[in-house]
């Protein structure tokens, strides 16, 4: 795999150039951090989440605040962390009572009360008016060029990565997998299902968060429009794109999600007039996309085939 992403990266450079191919590394690593959170939520736990946006819109939140208050962006950064872990067990709890679509669309309402929360609550979050961060700084320096924006984003990713591979190994790790295979074998086994869930919720929340933190910084700018139903639409098609029972499928469907948008770029000037005005071309090409991966590799890009 880090053959594969070191020849993307080298293409990239000499395609699109250095600091075109450096801030779209940024962009994937940034997307697949927040996409292991469901990876883990969906994938290892086996629960619906429709809005996984909301963890991300808090960490992001917390970390602008934090920072403006006059916090160091790295020591921030845990409280980031902690506050979409936070969210991601809140929006648990009606697990217990609720399950299967009837659970996601919980989490989709918990979703519309951040983003509805973020801009009523002006007084601290200015609303819809947004907030502005500086560069991410450590030590004394400051990551204000792509490319240390780059290096920072994926050293994150690897470390976040190597986190998640240690934890589905562990005894929590296989509580998620009995629990996604068959509720009742799982707690005639000794394991309290909702237990699992809610600290499955909380560290897809957690990682999501981390995205979040480190996305304020990399744009500059939050503001709660970036993260609506249809940001949490991408990261739930990132983990299904790439194979939401894979750690890897969290990076293979970033570079998917953050590369249509600029594959609509060239199709525009390639189409008719109607098609490349059409608003909703973006949606067209994710389902697409969609489409063919469930045909074609219904395991994920980072699983098999049909066998």
């Amino acid at each position: 795999m880090l053959l594969a992403w070191g020849a993307l990266l080298v293409f990239a450079l000499v395609w699109l150039g250095a600091d075109f191919a450096f801030g779209q590394a940024t962009l994937v690593a940034t997307y697949a951090i927040a996409g292991l959170g469901v990876v883990v939520i969906v994938g290892q736990a086996g629960q619906i989440v429709l809005g996984q946006g909301a963890f991300v819109a808090l960490g992001a939140y917390a970390q602008a605040l934090l920072v403006q208050a006059g916090m160091a962006p790295l020591a921030a950064l845990p409280f980031a962390i902690l506050a979409g872990a936070s969210g991601g067990a809140l929006a648990s709890l009606p697990a217990g009572r609720l399950g299967g679509l009837y659970f996601g669309m919980s989490t989709l309402a918990f979703a519309l009360i951040v983003e509805e929360a973020l801009v009523r609550w002006e007084s601290l979050t200015h609303g819809a008016a947004g907030l502005v961060l500086p560069a991410f700084g450590v030590a004394g320096s400051t990551a204000d060029t792509p490319a240390a924006q780059a290096a920072l984003s994926i050293a994150a990713l690897l470390a976040v990565l190597a986190l998640c591979a240690r934890l589905l190994r562990s005894r929590l790790g296989r509580a998620w997998r009995a629990v996604r295979e068959d509720e009742a074998a799982a707690a005639a086994c000794g394991i309290a299902p909702g237990t699992a869930k809610l600290r499955a919720f909380a560290v897809g929340g957690g990682l999501s968060g981390l995205a979040g933190g480190l996305y304020a910084h990399w744009i500059g700018f939050i503001s709660p429009e970036q993260f609506g139903l249809m940001f949490s639409f991408e990261l739930l098609m990132l983990a299904f794109i790439g194979g939401a029972r894979h750690l890897s499928g969290a990076a293979w469907g970033a570079l998917v999600v953050v590369a249509i948008p600029q594959l609509i770029a060239v199709l525009r000037d390639a189409l008719p007039g109607d098609w490349a005005r059409s608003a909703g071309l973006e949606l067209v090409l994710f389902g697409a996309v969609v489409v063919g991966v469930v045909l074609l590799r219904p395991q994920g890009l980072a699983g098999g085939g049909r066998g």
